[in-house]
């Protein structure tokens, strides 16, 4: 069976939220960061030497980053549901909203921890990234490739609310993103997965 192993407050709370919309079989072992250093315990960094979130086993199979383990499941699993086909007038949106997410939104986020030259300029393509995005929201249909819901409005979900745990960011300047994280609160599997991965989690939707 495919076990989705999940770091609390991390990235791996997009699969647990994908398995929950194909509503596939899974098992969750949950692991909790270190309450002062708020870093993954030592057998979380020993499932894959990425060392990072989130990882999945199968069988023989250990796999680690967000979109390889997207593909995979979704290819392995939900017969290619939540996705695009190439001859969809949205297919290029799609591709494009989906890599963007851990491609360039998150990598200049995360750097806005840093100091220094380097974190003013990643500072500029946050800036513009989001600015983006909110363009794009309110532009668009619902969701980030249009009327379907797909993998890229899951790969986008961190970003935009647990990653807010270590970097602060005020969205009240974008209110096509709140709607959409609104809308996002509102699907049923999202909740099922939330209560699943983080209980008790206050996702900041604001």
């Amino acid at each position: 069976m495919l076990t989705v192993h999940h770091l609390g407050v991390s990235q791996s709370d997009r699969i647990v939220w994908l398995c929950e919309e194909l509503q596939i079989p899974y098992s969750l072992i949950r692991y909790d960061r270190d309450p002062v250093t708020r870093l993954a315990p030592a057998a979380y960094k020993a499932l894959h030497p990425s060392g990072t979130a989130p990882v999945v086993t199968e069988g023989g199979l250990c796999l680690a980053e967000s979109g390889a383990i997207i593909d995979y499941i979704v290819a392995r699993h939900g017969g290619g549901r939540l996705t695009l086909p190439a001859n969809h007038a949205d297919f290029a949106t799609y591709l494009y909203w989906y890599h963007f997410a851990n491609g360039s939104f998150l990598p200049s986020m995360m750097l806005l921890m840093a100091s220094g030259d380097m974190a003013a300029l990643m500072k500029q393509r946050f800036d513009r990234g989001i600015a983006a995005l909110e363009a794009h929201l309110s532009q668009t249909g619902p969701w980030l490739a249009g009327e379907v819901f797909t993998v890229a409005d899951i790969m986008m979900i961190f970003p935009l609310t647990t990653m807010r745990e270590f970097v602060p960011l005020d969205l009240a300047p974008y209110p096509a993103i709140r709607a959409y994280l609104h809308r996002i609160a509102q699907r049923p599997a999202f909740v099922r997965a939330i209560e699943k991965a983080d209980p008790g989690l206050q996702l900041k939707l604001e």
